[in-house]
């Protein structure tokens, strides 16, 4: 294998040495079920307490108020379904965006063939949600709210903790509680995850975007918010989600989390210097591109370009060959043309849509990294609109 830059961070990291590394015990010696009463599973339910203990510091939360899932997806499903259904008798009324990770909107388009309605917040074009459009949409019967704290494809930050306060607001008024939901699970390891500057009520991880193993998550649930269980089981979990705890996917994922979150300054002034070196690069030599997502309210390591005249399909292809490994934010594909959904509720054109690329970076990236992108990158938007021009693209000034 030649060489291999890894650019798509928002897909999934590397587990972290020192992560495997506390992982591995609980693979062998240590493998007890947590919920025995003997000391080989104590081990693990000692491992479970610790592991609590270290997500909920870095949420400034109590440890009782941490749930460990499957990944960001269970955690999305149980926190919209959980909320919505043990508050029938108060509302049927949801409300999230446009722009929502598909876990959010399947989970809502879901709940709509049980009798809830859900309104679907526009985006600006850059991605943001405006809170005056939030409060003309809560109703008296508005039981959920949720939305996403940093978008997946584009990167642009919401304003979550305005977005909170105007929810909560009118919460008081009705005197009653509103739940807030955010999907945090691009934020972690960039941003500030406090629960309690947030103004949330439930929030969403997923700990393979922080360098944690894959298949286990973390929902917050802060104490006294409604929530209906949605695995029946065994009770695990202070009876909020039955099964087996995966105590090393748990342990990994609190060192991952505890590892992001006394990186997170640092990490985030080094990502973020390459990636305004990718964008300012990439503006100034390829003609016909497009800078998605908010210009400043972006997480530092999210670059989404669009470029005029190509396929995304065709740029992923043609990056993979010369050792890039990329994403693209369109769905194009032989046997669809639909782009992303992110990008056309930002109103983004159709024909700029269909060339989209991600660029997702990390700690491990280098300019040098960055440097051989920008080498490439413009000779294979040049090669793929020689080959199948379908927009004129204008030259560049």
């Amino acid at each position: 294998m030649g060489r291999l830059i890894y650019m798509d961070h928002a897909a999934t990291t590397p587990v972290h040495p020192a992560v495997l590394q506390a992982m591995l015990p609980y693979f062998s010696q240590s493998f007890g079920n947590p919920s025995s009463i003997y000391t080989l599973a104590q081990e693990g339910r000692k491992a479970l307490d610790d592991a609590r203990e270290t997500v909920s510091q870095a949420l400034g939360c109590r440890p009782r108020e941490v749930v460990f899932t499957s990944g960001g997806t269970e955690s999305d499903n149980a926190a919209i379904k959980g909320a919505a259904f043990t508050q029938r008798q108060v509302g049927n009324h949801i409300i999230t965006s446009t722009i929502e990770h598909h876990a959010v909107l399947h989970s809502c388009q879901s709940l709509e063939r049980f009798g809830f309605d859900v309104t679907y917040l526009p985006v600006d074009s850059a991605g943001l949600v405006n809170p005056a459009d939030l409060e003309r949409a809560l109703t008296d019967k508005t039981v959920l709210v949720s939305l996403m704290y940093a978008n997946n494809e584009v990167g642009t930050v919401e304003p979550i903790a305005e977005l909170s306060r105007v929810v909560k607001a009118r919460a008081k008024a009705l005197g009653r509680r509103i739940v807030f939901h955010t999907d945090a699970v691009q934020a972690a390891g960039w941003l500030d995850l406090s629960v309690d500057a947030l103004g949330v009520d439930m929030l969403s991880l997923s700990s393979h975007k922080f360098h944690g193993p894959k298949g286990t998550g973390v929902l917050y649930i802060r104490r006294g918010t409604p929530f209906e269980a949605q695995n029946a089981g065994g009770g695990q979990e202070r009876n909020r989600r039955s099964g087996t705890e995966n105590v090393p996917g748990i342990v990994g994922t609190a060192v991952a989390l505890k590892r992001a979150a006394e990186s997170r300054e640092s990490n985030s002034r080094q990502v973020d210097a390459l990636t305004r070196r990718l964008i300012a690069g990439a503006l100034a030599d390829i003609p016909g591109t497009r800078l998605n997502g908010h210009p400043t309210r972006r997480l530092p390591s999210n670059v989404n370009f669009s470029f005029e005249g190509v396929e995304g399909e065709g740029i992923l292809l043609n990056l993979d060959f010369a050792g890039v490994c990329a994403s693209s934010g369109s769905a194009c594909s032989t046997a669809s043309l639909e782009p992303s959904h992110v990008l056309k509720a930002m109103g983004v054109p159709l024909e700029i849509a269909h060339g989209s690329l991600r660029l997702t970076l990390g700690p491990d990236n280098t300019e040098a990294d960055v440097d051989y992108v920008l080498e490439v990158l413009p000779e294979i938007i040049a090669k793929l609109r020689a080959m199948a021009p379908l927009t004129p693209v204008a030259a560049k000034s």
